[in-house]
């Protein structure tokens, strides 16, 4: 992947703010829907969205919660019901979005959001790695916002 990335995509959520605690309804302790997300200063140029969510945290290394690409650049507004694009392979071996649940003590979801000059030939429910390689040479843009939760008791 490049570092030499210059442009930053600037994402956001109405439901919890960058370093804030995402709220239940987001997680396996409520609706476990995708939060809302707005992407701004998407670059012109931009040919689809891609989103990595993952937890760094987690107890054997970093679980992928969410994977999605070819969102169209358009759909810069993205809901909890439904998500325009590809979905891939999360850490629960399922495709969707997949809500934080930490086995204990809260842990850090980072929502990264990548604009690509191309759409991407890769068949939904791929995994990560396999994202990652065909992002390889595409990214225009970046951006991440980061939430935290711990369970508050089941």
């Amino acid at each position: 992947m490049e570092n030499n990335t210059k442009i930053t995509l600037k994402v956001t959520s109405s439901a919890f703010n960058h370093e804030g605690m995402i709220p239940a309804k987001y997680t396996c302790e409520g609706e476990e829907v995708n939060p809302p997300l707005q992407i701004d200063q998407i670059p012109s140029g931009t040919r689809s969205l891609v989103i990595i969510m993952e937890d760094p945290d987690a107890p054997n290394g970093t679980f992928d919660h969410w994977l999605v690409w070819n969102i169209p650049p358009a759909s810069a507004m993205i809901g909890g019901d439904s998500v325009p694009g590809i979905c891939g392979k999360n850490g629960g071996g399922n495709t969707g979005y997949y809500g934080p649940c930490p086995p204990s003590g809260q842990h850090r979801y980072f929502i990264n959001v990548y604009a690509l000059d191309t759409m991407l030939e890769l068949e939904g429910g791929a995994d990560k790695a396999a994202l990652r390689s065909a992002m390889e040479g595409h990214i225009v843009a970046e951006g991440v916002l980061m939430g935290k939760y711990g369970k508050t008791g089941l």
